[in-house]
Parts: C-alpha cells; sequence; structure tokens
C-alpha cells in the first residue's frame, strides 16, 4: 500500500514554512496571476524561485497553480510565466483551462501536469481521458464518496484529493454565481463568496442555505490510503500559517498511526464544526456558517499553533566523515538518506600545543545543526591523535558542509524540463454568420416538433435522460442530447447513451471531459456544452483536435472577447434564466424538505433564485434570478455561428424565438449578463 502524501497550501512565504517546517511533502502555490485564489498573497517571480528552493531543500515538492480560465490577450504573458516557472524546476502546473493543458504540452512535453478539481473531473472515464492526454494526476471533486474515489483510484491514474478546508456548495468548474452578482468569477480566481450571504427558500433573514460546513477527513486516512489515494489535500491558500500548521500536523500524525489533535484542528478554524457527508454518502447536516464562537476559539489557539512553525525542525539526519591529519586540510564529507554527498575543506590542521582534536570534540563542534533542517546521526572521525584547529575553524567548515549539502538537495531536487518555444496564433477577423437557433427545452412537448419546422431552429437541446421513443425519428438528427456536468453514476450516463444511440439518436452536447471519452467511444458526433468553460482560441483548438462539431462559448466572455474565439464554430447563451450553481446537496431540502419545495431560494435582497433538481443525475441547479436578454443587440451577434435560447424555465418557447427574430425589446427585468461588463 503507497503512503499518501500530505499536500498543504500556501498563500504567502509564512504559510509555506509553516507546511514545510511541520513535516508536508508537498505545497501547492499560486503565481500573482492565473491562479484560482487571487485573493492571496502569492508569489512573484523572486519569491516563486525562492519557494521553490525552499521545498526541494526539504525535499517536498511544489505544485503551481495555473488553474483559471484564461483571455487571449493574456497568452502571451501566460508563456512568458510558465516558462520561467518550468526553468525553475516547478514539480507540476494545476490546470483548468483545456486551452492552458495544450499550451504547456506545446511548450515541454515532460513537464508534469495535474487536472485542477475546476476541470470537474469526477469518473474513471474522466480520469483515463486525463491519463491519455499526458495528465499525470487528478484531483477529483469534493463531492465524492468514499466508493467513488476508489473507482477513479483503480483507473492508474494518481488521485489527489481535498481531505481538509472549505466545501463549496458547487461543484469545482461550474459556478457563475460570483460572476454574474458581481463580475467576480470563480473561474478567474475572484469569488466573492456570494454563497455564503443568506439565502433561504423561506426568505428567512439568517439563513445561509448555500453554506456548507468544513469538510474533515482526517478519520479517514487509512481507508484513503487502502483505497490508492496518493495525495491528500488541505484547502486554504487564503488562510493563515497557524491553519496550515494544525491541518498539516493533523494529518503527520494520522498517517503516523497516532491520534490527530482535531480539537485545536476545528478550534483554528471551522464553520460550526466539520463535515463528511459527501464522503460517507450521509448527506445530512453539511450546512453551517462561521460563528462568534468558532473565532474566539481560534484566537486561543493561534499563539500555540505559530510556535510549531517559527523555527527549522530537523528534519534530515546527516552522517558526518571528518579527516583531521597534521598538516593537510580538515576535510568534512556529509552524506543524507537520500543519497547526497558532499565534501568540503578547512584550514590546514596545525600541531597540538595542549590536547589533540579527537572524536568526542568533532561532535560536540560539528554538532551545532541548530537553525538549519538537519541533525546529527552519525560522527566518522580519522584523527592522527597530533592535530588541532580552533573552534571557530570547525564552525566555518560546518557552515560550508551545509551550505553545501543544501545546494546539493537542491540541484538533486530540483527537475529539468525540455522547453520549446511557441508561436501565439492571433486571433482572425470574424465575418457576419447567418442566424441559427439551438433552443433548450427540459422535454420532448407540444411545441418542440413546431419548433423544429422552423428555418433557422437547428436544433433542439434536451436532457440525454428524456431520450424516448415518442421523439419522430425522422427529426432525432436534430435533437442534441445533454448530458449533466455532474453525475458519479457514469454506468447510469453511459446507459442513457447506448438507449438513445438504439434509437437513432447521434448527437450530444459534452459539459465535462469524460463526456468527450464515452461520445467517442460510442461514436457520436460531439458537441461542447458551458461546462467546458471554452474562452479562449487554444481551447477551441483543443477541443477541434478532439473531434467536436462546436462549442458554447464560456458566459464568462464579453462580446469583444468572444470575437477572438475563432477555429472551431461557436455560440452563445443568448436567452435565458443561466445556471450559476450545479450541487449535489440541494439545499432546499436541506432547509424545509422536498415536500415543501418552493423550488426557489431568496438572497438578502429579495430576489428569487430558480432552483430545480435533476433528479435522474443526482444533481441539483440554481439559476440566475433575471434571464439573460440579448433579443434587441442582434449586432452584438453577427459573428456567431449560432444563438442558445435556454427555455429551461420558459414555457413560451415561441414568443423568444418570435422576439430574437423581430430584435424585440425586454418588457421584463432581465441581465445583459456580461457580455458588456466582463469579468474580473
Amino acid at each position: 500500500m503507497r503512503t499518501p502524501e500530505i499536500l498543504a497550501p500556501a498563500g504567502s512565504e509564512e504559510s509555506l514554512l509553516a507546511a514545510l517546517r511541520c513535516g508536508a511533502d508537498a505545497v501547492y502555490v499560486g503565481g500573482k496571476l492565473f491562479s484560482a485564489r487571487q485573493n492571496a498573497a502569492n508569489f512573484d517571480l523572486p519569491q516563486l524561485q525562492h519557494a521553490v528552493e525552499l521545498c526541494h531543500l526539504y525535499g517536498a515538492k511544489l505544485y503551481l497553480t495555473v488553474n483559471t480560465l484564461i483571455f487571449e490577450s493574456e497568452f502571451s504573458s501566460l508563456v512568458q510565466f510558465l516558462q520561467a516557472a518550468m526553468e525553475m524546476g516547478v514539480n507540476a502546473f494545476l490546470v483548468q483551462d483545456l486551452g492552458v493543458l495544450r499550451l504547456i504540452r506545446r511548450m515541454s512535453p515532460d513537464v508534469p501536469v495535474h487536472a485542477s478539481t475546476q476541470m470537474t473531473i469526477h469518473t474513471p472515464e474522466g480520469a483515463h481521458w486525463a491519463k491519455q492526454h499526458g495528465i499525470s494526476r487528478v484531483v477529483v471533486s469534493r463531492e465524492l464518496s468514499r466508493e467513488e474515489i476508489a473507482a477513479v483510484c483503480q483507473t492508474g491514474v494518481e488521485v489527489e484529493t481535498f481531505v481538509h478546508g472549505a466545501l463549496c456548495m458547487s461543484v469545482s468548474g461550474q459556478c457563475g454565481l460570483s460572476a454574474v452578482i458581481g463580475s467576480r468569477s470563480a473561474n478567474r480566481g475572484r469569488c466573492a463568496q456570494a454563497c455564503r450571504l443568506p439565502f433561504s427558500a423561506k426568505g428567512a433573514k439568517n439563513v445561509c442555505a448555500l453554506s456548507l460546513k468544513d469538510l474533515c477527513l482526517v478519520p479517514y486516512l487509512a481507508e484513503l490510503a487502502q483505497d490508492g489515494v496518493a495525495s491528500l489535500k488541505i484547502e486554504g491558500r487564503c488562510k493563515r500559517p497557524e491553519y496550515v500548521a494544525a491541518a498539516v500536523t493533523a494529518l503527520v500524525q494520522a498517517r503516523a498511526g497516532e491520534e490527530p489533535d482535531l480539537d485545536t484542528l476545528r478550534a483554528v478554524f471551522s464553520r460550526s464544526g466539520f463535515t463528511d457527508g459527501y464522503y460517507t454518502g450521509k448527506r445530512q447536516q453539511m450546512f453551517g456558517t462561521r460563528q462568534k464562537e468558532d473565532v474566539l476559539q481560534a484566537k486561543e489557539v493561534l499563539p500555540h499553533l505559530a510556535q510549531l512553525y517559527q523555527k527549522p525542525t530537523p528534519q534530515i539526519a546527516l552522517t558526518m566523515d571528518v579527516r583531521v591529519q597534521t598538516g593537510e586540510p580538515a576535510a568534512l564529507t556529509l552524506r543524507d538518506a537520500d543519497g547526497n554527498c558532499v565534501t568540503v575543506s578547512g584550514e590546514t590542521v596545525q600541531p597540538a600545543r595542549t590536547k589533540a582534536t579527537d572524536a568526542a570534540q568533532l561532535e560536540r563542534q560539528l554538532g551545532k545543526l541548530g537553525g538549519t533542517i538537519y541533525a546529527l546521526a552519525e560522527l566518522h572521525a580519522d584523527c592522527d591523535g597530533m592535530g588541532m584547529l580552533p573552534a571557530s575553524a570547525w564552525n566555518a567548515l560546518r557552515r560550508d558542509g551545509i551550505a553545501a549539502m543544501d545546494a546539493k538537495r537542491i540541484a538533486a531536487n530540483t527537475p529539468h524540463y525540455t522547453i520549446q518555444p511557441v508561436t501565439l496564433s492571433k486571433g482572425q477577423t470574424c465575418g457576419t454568420k447567418q442566424r441559427q437557433f439551438r433552443i433548450i427545452q427540459p422535454d420532448w412537448n407540444g411545441l418542440s416538433a413546431q419548433l423544429l419546422d422552423e428555418p433557422d431552429v437547428a436544433a433542439l437541446l434536451l436532457p440525454v435522460e428524456t431520450a424516448s421513443a415518442e421523439i419522430p425519428a425522422n427529426v432525432r438528427e436534430r435533437v442534441y442530447l445533454t448530458l449533466p456536468r455532474f453525475c458519479a453514476d457514469e454506468t447510469k450516463v453511459k446507459g442513457w447513451l447506448e438507449q438513445a444511440k438504439q434509437l437513432g439518436f447521434s448527437h450530444i452536447v459534452c459539459e465535462n471531459v469524460s463526456h468527450l471519452q464515452i461520445g467517442r467511444q460510442l461514436g457520436l458526433t460531439l458537441h461542447g456544452g458551458m461546462g467546458l468553460n471554452a474562452a479562449n482560441p487554444d481551447c477551441l483548438a483543443f477541443l477541434q483536435e478532439e473531434s467536436l462539431q462546436d462549442v458554447i462559448l464560456s458566459p464568462e466572455l464579453t462580446i469583444a472577447q468572444t470575437k477572438t474565439c475563432t477555429g472551431l464554430p461557436v455560440g452563445a447563451y443568448a436567452y435565458g434564466y443561466q445556471p450559476v450553481i450545479t450541487m449535489r446537496n440541494c439545499p432546499i431540502q436541506a432547509e424545509v424538505g422536498c415536500k415543501h419545495c418552493t423550488h426557489h431560494l431568496i438572497d438578502r435582497t429579495g430576489r428569487q433564485f430558480p432552483v430545480y433538481c435533476r433528479r435522474p443525475a443526482g444533481i441539483t441547479t440554481m439559476y440566475n434570478a433575471v434571464p439573460t436578454w440579448m433579443a434587441d443587440k442582434p449586432e452584438a451577434f453577427s459573428h456567431m455561428d449560432f444563438l442558445v435560447l435556454d427555455c429551461t424555465l420558459q414555457p413560451d418557447v415561441l414568443s423568444v424565438l418570435h422576439a430574437y427574430r423581430s430584435g424585440k425589446t425586454a418588457n421584463e427585468t432581465i441581465t445583459r449578463g456580461l457580455f458588456f461588463r466582463g469579468v474580473e
């Protein structure tokens, strides 16, 4: 059974020291740009260089997060950043954007890439897809049970799973709430945590129906190791170093078979305690908020926790060989348990006037390793019994030896990569396209056949589980089956698709990378949905290489940014109540129960956000409070290959279609989405 690594967050240099000094095997950090935690202090390039060297000195690994969506205008800066990080010898990049994955592979064929949890990989087929694309590790979604995590481990891909820290209500990579409310994109590292504010099915002012307790799987470490998890990940790059110290210490204790200090861990930060609901499959009593009592408990434990990382702790055992021969330079050879060996020379040994240097004196002088990461394990002395050096000379020899060992360890633990120059493609000018509509409906109904008779309606998008023989055979080629953004029961998804294929359906809309894998296996025609977060030309090029016919662009792009997304036919989400949170845990069920479902949550301003369950897939979706409306802005989409009209919550589909044909102004409260204001 493999011993899993303990992976700690480091949002600052102090947190990095806390992680390493408390025993973390690896840390993950972000740069000043392109990191999913832009609110953390993060690391500029000189700081990142120092962080890499410090980790490699300790024998730890450093993983660099480049796990945000990147816009076309940022790719030039991204290339420079990636090249600098590769030259430093970071141990892996964590990636969300498929365009960034493609760029890294073009720049270096051998640098390790890890799939961020933002990529929404949560099934074996998703892991198989990652393996086929040279991804060495997958950070699985936090919503998985033990059995579901174990199934991904069995694919042979390294699995990294969160074992402690904050839980988002939304499946990672599938949240647009912060973006639509305040233009701060969770996919860009700017989440404003709007979900932690009051939301209630009943309109209660003090209910935070979207706020989950923090995750804690520390008691399950033996199970996770047994199931094959490679890395135990702590969330918290925005948290203080004392939190990092407490979490790493608890995991080190648990991994060693000791009783972890969960009381201190809970005291340093929690939201009314911890939850293991997703892991155990018992998804009850998972909701909580930060209370005054939680804050007071933290104040009590912070001073003690700070002491855990104030000074370097001896973690590396050294063997010393010393040669003391009169008339020759003193020589010191150091060896560590990893096979690193260095030899340094000092002053020439002088004839002893009183007492000659012996092994006991050498052990006293050379064993003074305080303030370093080393401890003396053994010392072997080759003394002629006639020579000596003053204490200052031995101290200097020890310092030179430690400096040489530091450099040796850093060099030995720093990987070197093949780096190739890349040429970025420039955006092409888009011409005017003939307008086509694709209409999303919740099921096949009395209007569906009529819609397909309309000459400008290219396709209907229906949930895959609604495909049936009731849909006329002659229109099934124009019915695109949408797959759920999250569904841990992959067997169910495959079953739906196999049945649909037998009925003559051949088009699917892929919302995560596992769908690309399954769709190709079944020989289906692939289209990209918004869940793929397509936001730049490199992503489109990647999807084209994956045999996709077209893709719905990320709704976080402005109109100007959509014009740079060329190379693959694209569509825009032009109408509808935009999905803003994809959830495995229904907040309404938790607050009032299914029998009293209100089908909406009310925020602190009184706005109602529709909420509906897709029961066959086991997910719940929260939608924006008002619909996106762009019917009166037809010129904005003249470069688009198709427009998506989402009528999931709008039964009067024909009126929407006619409005978009005629350029009608809305007569209700609407939003322009992010087409003009964009996101941070």
